[in-house]
């Protein structure tokens, strides 16, 4: 451990051996981390210096010297309530304070870091400003508000080590070509974009989603198809220099009914949640019957409500960003299991109960509901519960003896591990 006191220009004591080997030096890491708590558990000391601490990370990666560094003030204090739905400084507030954050972050992605952040608050810290670098080198914001030591400790070990271990390259530079007739007319998600024809990844993996907007630049003949290639160089983590392509061939037609029919309902929506905007009359596929639930229920979403704080509403507008299509509708339509009955069984694997409407029709008095959106969670509990059902899953005989909302969250905590892994 390096201390360097200085904030403002922050610089490496040392050009080498900042970066160092796990293998080589486990023991003392691992010594490291356990006496960081009690190192600094008598300071009382409450500002941030965000930039100056990514700022080194990146110098000791990069190892050159450099300068700047972005401080940032409570600007919610300028909307704190984020008063009205026609208030337009509130919508000031969701973006960046200034550019230094993306001057920076366009300098990490040059030299291929990839910044992941997590924020444990208990105040307003400006997501829309920490968020840049996350966004433009390929990383992610983790949010917990308000962060309670009881509870998010399990949520926040779980985020971290599955961010450590999950399928996922480096180094990447992406391109979509596409046949005569069409053209990629944006990229949508987590990167940076320095040509027009490529996005630079320093980071991407299994979880993020690039979003791609096509538009005719000619006329399609019906009858003939379309051509896509995505091609993606990466390095693994393992070193090795590779190349995955992706080839897509898609039939034209010039009837709108055929379109329709072959409609993606969760792609569409994935598109709306991370481009939300006004359209034309609204037509009703098959395909696309569940749109109008779907589109409802975002806009009673945390990113799109007024009534939210600041910091909440920039958090989620940078987390669908990059947002898979598989999660993007539980996190806005969530899903709701019945945990009464967890007795299925497929070999030495439990299986998790089929996903229920969210409709009052579907909730009985004598069971217990599990509705989570990938990120939250709560159980409900209905009045008539049989004590075995109870003693079985949480230890405990009636309803009246459900813990509190302090005591009960690491309960909650080790269910929805457990559910997510057998899932």
């Amino acid at each position: 451990m390096l201390i360097v006191p200085d904030i403002q220009d922050v610089y490496t004591p040392l050009e080498t051996d900042v970066i160092v080997q796990l293998s080589e030096c486990r023991q003392h890491l691992e010594l490291l981390l356990e006496s960081i708590p009690t190192m600094f558990q008598t300071s009382k000391t409450a500002e941030s210096c965000f930039g100056a601490a990514v700022k080194a990370a990146y110098l000791a990666m990069k190892m050159l010297p450099s300068v700047g560094i972005g401080a940032l003030s409570s600007r919610e204090a300028e909307g704190r309530t984020n008063i009205s739905a026609g208030e337009k400084e509130a919508h000031k507030l969701l973006q960046p304070a200034d550019k230094i954050f993306k001057t920076m972050a366009i300098e990490f992605a040059e030299y291929q870091v990839c910044v992941d952040v997590f924020v444990t608050a208990q105040t307003y810290v400006d997501i829309s400003s920490l968020s840049v670098i996350p966004r433009t080198t390929g990383g992610q914001v983790y949010y917990y508000y308000p962060f309670s030591a009881v509870s998010d400790p399990a949520k926040l070990y779980n985020d971290l080590r599955w961010n450590i271990t999950r399928p996922q390259g480096f180094e990447a530079v992406m391109r979509v070509r596409c046949s005569q007739g069409i053209q990629v007319q944006d990229y949508s998600g987590n990167f940076c974009k320095r040509i027009p024809t490529d996005i630079d990844l320093p980071g991407i993996d299994c979880d993020k989603c690039i979003l791609v907007t096509l538009k005719h630049d000619d006329k399609l003949q019906d009858g003939s198809e379309c051509a896509f290639q995505c091609a993606l160089l990466y390095t693994t983590v393992y070193g090795q220099r590779r190349i995955r392509v992706t080839n897509l061939s898609l039939p034209c037609t010039n009837m709108l009914s055929n379109l329709f029919c072959s409609a993606d309902l969760d792609t569409q929506f994935s598109c709306f949640l991370k481009q939300v905007s006004s359209s034309g009359q609204l037509i009703l596929p098959e395909a696309l019957k569940l749109l109008p639930l779907y589109t409802l229920a975002l806009t009673k979403s945390t990113g799109l409500r007024n009534d939210g704080r600041i910091d909440d509403r920039s958090f989620w507008i940078n987390y669908v960003s990059s947002f898979s299509t598989p999660l993007a509708i539980p996190l806005v339509y969530p899903r709701m299991f019945a945990i009464h009955n967890l007795n299925s069984m497929d070999g030495d694997e439990f299986v998790l109960p089929p996903i229920i409407p969210l409709s009052s029709e579907h909730v009985r008095d004598d069971g217990i509901y599990l509705l989570e959106n990938g990120e939250d969670a709560l159980i409900y509990f209905g009045s008539s519960v049989d004590s075995s059902i109870l003693q079985q899953l949480f230890g405990f005989t009636s309803v009246v003896d459900i813990p509190t909302q302090s005591s009960y969250d690491g309960i909650m905590s080790a269910c929805l591990v457990s559910l997510y892994f057998h899932k």
